[in-house]
């Protein structure tokens, strides 16, 4: 008998609470390795895997105080409980039952994506924090924020056919609107280099013009902006479900604070507080944008049989009589 074959099967309840579990991990990574940057622990570990040469624990000595030690080895243990989590995430998705191709699928993503992470995480250290590995160590979170999402919302759905929930001008304007946000992610990360956090005071940092940038990410904010006005009116146009009605409200204000913090962290000279907060509002952008993005589409619920034809006639009908 298999290893796997031994475990209990996962119930819904317990495979749904994994993936918020894990989703909760992917955002709060993002947001404890900002606080290594604001307070300048980005080499507390001189080195990776290990944190020092010959020690896996931070060894003290005088280069490097004490503080940035331990916030940087925190960062680091927290990843481990972020591994441990996918680790979990896949092992119930492979124990759900009956089996789900697009939960395993998405549950695989999440160790793969941690393990791609060290990677990057690992030549941000070697490297001396150079900006670009940065940029990329946050962009790759919010990609695993976008799967997480998705990873909840599978967790509730079984592999049935897919019924679309709006039309395929909506599908389309979602997805140009998916393009202008990972644009608008790139251009807060390019500030970002530019600024004054780097993870050390010794790192370089890009050679660009900070207000030129903060302007260029202002104007993709407004872009995004359009999109979601445009969707907006469509989604009320075409009647769309309540479900996704109510994700989209939510993706409005989270950017909208978002923008906001972002305006007061650049007037207020980009305090650490408010980085790491605007860091927080990133991962909750993409979570609210990916769930946009699921609710445009809705699957059968596990143990529900598919609707047919003669269903769909029939709620018509009923649908019709209430009118009357």
């Amino acid at each position: 008998m298999s290893f796997l074959a031994r475990i209990p099967a996962t119930p819904p309840t317990l495979m749904r609470g994994l993936a918020i579990a894990n989703l909760v991990a992917q955002i709060g990574i993002g947001v404890t390795g900002s606080v290594v940057r604001v307070t300048g622990s980005g080499l507390g570990c001189s080195t990776w895997p290990q944190c020092e040469p010959g020690s896996m624990v931070p060894v003290s000595h005088a280069e490097i105080a004490p503080l940035h030690m331990w916030i940087e080895f925190s960062n680091r243990l927290l990843g481990v409980v972020v591994a441990l989590t996918t680790a979990a995430v896949l092992l119930g998705a492979f124990r759900t039952v009956p089996r789900r191709r697009r939960l395993r699928g998405l549950a695989l993503a999440m160790p793969v994506g941690v393990v791609a992470q060290a990677v990057i995480g690992g030549v941000t250290v070697l490297t001396g924090l150079s900006w670009w590995t940065v940029s990329l160590h946050f962009l790759a979170s919010m990609v695993l924020v976008w799967c997480s999402v998705l990873l909840v919302d599978a967790a509730g759905e079984a592999d049935g056919p897919v019924t679309r929930t709006v039309p395929a001008a909506g599908r389309g304007l979602v997805l140009v609107s998916t393009v202008v946000l990972a644009v608008l992610l790139l251009a807060g990360t390019l500030v970002t280099a530019a600024g004054p956090h780097g993870g050390d005071p010794a790192t370089p940092r890009l050679a660009l013009s900070i207000p030129g940038l903060a302007q260029a990410h202002a104007d993709v904010l407004f872009a995004y902006l359009g999109t979601l006005v445009g969707l907006g009116f469509l989604l009320h146009a075409c009647a769309a479900p309540a479900r996704l009605v109510r994700r989209f409200r939510v993706l409005v204000v989270v950017v909208l604070a978002q923008g906001a913090l972002g305006g007061i962290q650049y007037a207020l000279g980009v305090p650490e507080l408010l980085v790491s907060l605007h860091v927080l509002g990133a991962g909750l952008v993409a979570a609210a944008a990916a769930s946009v993005w699921s609710a445009t589409s809705a699957r059968p619920v596990p143990g529900q049989e598919p609707a047919t034809p003669a269903d769909d006639l029939r709620s018509l009908a009923g649908t019709a009589g209430d009118r009357g």
